[in-house]
């Protein structure tokens, strides 16, 4: 086994979610979340080598959870850990591949927090944290944006005046680039096919959702835009509204942007229409036992992500498969056949057997011979988070 071991690091609001990857092996040394960050409650549960642990934070903020569970990284690494990578949602259009996180890439990230308020500043705790107790690690930034800035100025430039592109950078950037740089070539591998010999759709599905065409290893266009806020309904975000909404909720309610903004991506989504949850688990089992409105939020959610992925379609030369991913995508067998039900022009059709079969990490086709490919795909942003963190470091040592 090689003693090269990354510690990932993906920090959120009032979590830290971790993985320690070595790269000779498939499963991580070491995986878990710290919850509750800032509160009495908080507490970190981790899995090490199959065993399930916990351990209370007693409040500790950011750098205090992670001085309590970088001790634990050091003890299981024995010692050995060769960097740390962070996850960062947004970069921007100054960064478009994994960074060292030097001052002057912490200013982008600052400076782009404008643009991701719910995702950014926790990011920014996390790596404020670690360099603290790691200052002579190399520590990198792998940006959700990064993997879409090889889409064409078409696919990204908003139809709005110049200068704000010009001058204040407003276009369409796209997240979970991650996720799906990974699962379009985990995909091309499962059919064998060569990464850039191959035109993939990709629906990535979770509490946070989005769609991206992939040609030859390369994004062309995403439904994500400047904000993560764009494109499919999500769990608690509403996806794409007429861009009039917020003004006749002002006009007409004297809604504040903070009360429109907070209402459109906490309250909105599958929570909005269901009244009930934004879990998908709880909508399907509410609406097989005769909740309406849960029904309704699904088939919303089905009808809005085919209409998506009917549209990227527009950027691929040519089609080899559909890939489904994320913690919906891997484990909704019902959304995934919902949502090919409203494709029926590309011709799709599962195999049913196959398709209740993938759940709870099963990968594998779910197409029937003879039909265009689809396949489920599970998703490993660590692993990916990982990869570019170890090429980034082996390219600064030659």
């Amino acid at each position: 086994m090689s003693d090269r071991n990354i510690l990932v690091i993906n920090s959120g609001s009032s979590s830290i979610k971790f993985a320690l990857v070595n790269e000779d092996q498939d499963e991580f040394l070491l995986e878990g979340l710290a919850e509750c960050i800032g509160f009495p409650e908080a507490v970190v549960n981790w899995k090490e080598n199959g065993v399930k642990k916990s351990m209370n934070l007693n409040g500790a903020d950011h750098a205090g959870a992670l001085a309590k569970i970088l001790p634990v990284v050091q003890e299981v690494s024995h010692g050995k850990l060769t960097g740390i990578g962070h996850r960062v949602v947004h970069g921007s259009a100054h960064v478009t591949k994994a960074s060292l996180l030097t001052p002057e890439v912490i200013k982008v990230i600052e400076e782009a927090a404008a643009l991701a308020p719910l995702h950014n500043p926790p990011g920014l705790m996390g790596i404020e944290a670690s360099l603290a107790v790691y200052p002579e690690l190399p520590q990198v930034g792998v940006f959700d944006t990064a993997f879409h800035q090889t889409m064409p100025e078409y696919a990204y430039r908003y139809a709005i005046p110049e200068y704000l592109y010009t001058e204040h950078h407003i276009r369409r950037y796209g997240f979970h680039g991650t996720s799906h740089l990974y699962v379009s070539r985990k995909g091309a591998e499962m059919a064998g096919l060569p990464v850039d010999d191959s035109c993939w759709l990709v629906a990535h599905l979770g509490n946070g959702c989005s769609t991206t065409a992939v040609v030859n290893g390369e994004s062309r266009d995403t439904s994500m835009g400047l904000t993560p806020l764009e494109g499919l309904v999500m769990g608690t975000r509403s996806g794409d509204v007429d861009p009039s909404l917020q003004i006749h909720l002002h006009r007409t309610f004297g809604w504040t942007a903070q009360e429109v903004e907070t209402m459109l991506t906490k309250q909105s989504g599958l929570l909005g229409v269901s009244g009930l949850s934004n879990d998908m688990r709880t909508l399907i089992e509410a609406s097989e036992q005769g909740h309406e409105r849960a029904a309704l939020a699904i088939e919303i959610f089905c009808y809005r992500l085919a209409k998506s992925l009917a549209a990227l379609s527009c950027a691929l030369p040519k089609l080899d498969g559909l890939l489904f991913t994320g913690g919906i995508g891997e484990n909704a067998s019902l959304i995934r056949r919902k949502t090919l039900d409203h494709m029926r022009i590309f011709n799709f059709k599962l195999d049913d057997a196959a398709n209740q079969a993938c759940t709870r990490g099963a990968a594998g086709k779910i197409s029937l011979d003879g039909h265009p490919l689809v396949m489920v795909v599970p998703t490993n942003e660590e692993r990916q988070i990982a990869n570019e963190t170890l090429e980034l470091i082996d390219a600064i040592a030659k």
